[in-house]
């Protein structure tokens, strides 16, 4: 596939998958950035042709990258705003973390495994994405040197929220995360509001589980 097919590619997912009246993404930047970012830049290269299909497609080391609707939709009930500072947790292929870089001032993004990083900073920075900061590292204990954040968004799912990342968002801010098992995962969209969380349950979905920290730790 040229230029061309895979910008014509990119059109169509977002007019089919995205706009549907059964899925009804509306926020326009984030519409803007899906329709913009070359997904097929952060898959393997046998696996461009569906890189924008309506599917989850593998990148090595059991990850996987996320649907575009999951992502598009993630990225929308995260409110992104341009002065944001952002957390992700889960960098996986990079797409993510590009797709919010175009929506916020800066991206500070973790993963934990080591080849996956290395390949995502390398794509990063040749597509551009000069606002993304990613290292290496254990999510579950988020990035404090760099908090407070005003929003924290988590692409693997542990089975509670870690405390860790809710002392690492600011007053006021928003955290969209995956929690529970392989079987029965919820997505939640958190609201800190000073000593009280504000919580609630918007999508059934299914990510790969938090590992380090996340697996031996309790609440």
């Amino acid at each position: 596939m040229d230029h061309e097919s895979y910008a014509a590619a990119r059109t169509r997912m977002v007019e089919q998958q995205l706009l549907s009246d059964w899925r009804a993404i509306r926020d326009r930047a984030v519409l803007q950035a899906m329709a913009t970012v070359p997904r097929h830049e952060f898959v393997p290269a046998e696996l461009r042709p569906y890189a924008y299909d309506d599917r989850p497609l593998p990148i090595g080391y059991s990850q996987t990258i996320s649907q575009p609707y999951v992502v598009a939709f993630m990225t929308e009930q995260l409110a992104p705003k341009m002065t944001d500072r952002v957390l992700e947790i889960g960098t996986g292929s990079g797409y993510q973390a590009a797709i919010l870089s175009a929506l916020v001032k800066e991206v500070y993004s973790i993963e934990i495994v080591e080849p996956l990083a290395r390949r995502a900073g390398n794509d990063l920075a040749r597509l551009g994405y000069g606002n993304v900061r990613l290292r290496h590292g254990d999510g579950y204990q988020g990035w404090p040197e760099a908090a407070p954040f005003d929003a924290i968004i988590v692409t693997c799912a542990p089975d509670h929220v870690p405390q860790p990342l809710l002392d690492q968002l600011k007053d006021g801010g928003r955290m969209i995360i995956p929690v529970g098992g392989s079987g029965d995962q919820r997505l939640f969209l958190l609201r800190k509001r000073g000593d009280r969380l504000e919580q609630e349950a918007v999508l059934p979905v299914r990510f790969v589980p938090m590992t380090g920290s996340a697996a031996n730790s309790g609440r």
